[in-house]
């Protein structure tokens, strides 16, 4: 046994390896913030947007439904192969792309669980339609969809293995690198459960995160 992490384990290998992970770690926070932000924006048109303006409900509506419905890997594919420049920056616009799709939404979903006597109400006291939304209306929406949120963050950091097939340098595709330099089926199940257990640890600790911010909020 000793053997056979010696011989995974080296020094050059696991460095290797961090250097993807610390890649997928960033692909996946990138890709997170611009969903987040994006999403949210889509979220608003297609859940506000009304009378004149309703075509960019409709709009919004079919980005949604036509990126939730195909895959992740086909937006990768197509834009690492018909877009110029950095094959990371491409590959983070992929799975903005998609992903924003997705919260866009689990926001709406929140939207929709807000009542609309808090816009009423909001009015009474003065404020616009837009500080409703950002001091009463959007903080509301984001406490109670952590819960969706935080699983799609785990989805995203999971998906960017689907980077591998267009040779993005994360964990995944230098893991691989490593693989091919195995011999016997006890290093390469060695190694594919290395793997397992840093996907396992990095979303169970995202997972349990979550669950202490919503007993401290419980709480308070």
């Amino acid at each position: 046994m000793a053997e056979v992490l010696g011989t995974i384990f080296t020094k050059a290998n696991i460095g290797f390896m961090m250097q993807g992970l610390l890649m997928t770690l960033v692909i996946a926070a990138a890709t997170i913030a611009l969903s987040l932000f994006f999403g949210t924006a889509v979220a608003m048109i297609r859940h506000f947007c009304i009378g004149r303006m309703v075509w960019l409900s409709w709009l919004a509506g079919a980005y949604i439904e036509f990126f939730r419905c195909t895959p992740n890997i086909l937006w990768i594919l197509w834009i690492r192969f018909t877009m110029q420049g950095d094959p990371t920056v491409k590959a983070i616009f992929a799975c903005t792309l998609f992903t924003t799709a997705v919260v866009a939404e689990i926001v709406r979903g929140g939207l929709n669980g807000i009542p609309k006597g808090q816009f009423e109400g909001a009015a009474s006291q003065g404020f616009s339609f837009w500080q409703t939304l950002r001091y009463i209306v959007l903080p509301q929406t984001f406490k109670s969809i952590v819960p969706a949120l935080l699983s799609q963050v785990i989805t995203i950091i999971k998906d960017t293995s689907f980077l591998k097939a267009v040779d993005i340098a994360e964990f995944m595709r230098n893991s691989s690198i490593v693989m091919g330099q195995l011999r016997t089926p006890a290093q390469i199940i060695t190694l594919y459960g290395f793997i397992a257990l840093c996907y396992f640890v990095i979303c169970f600790s995202l997972s349990c995160t979550v669950r202490y911010y919503q007993k401290r909020t419980k709480i308070a």
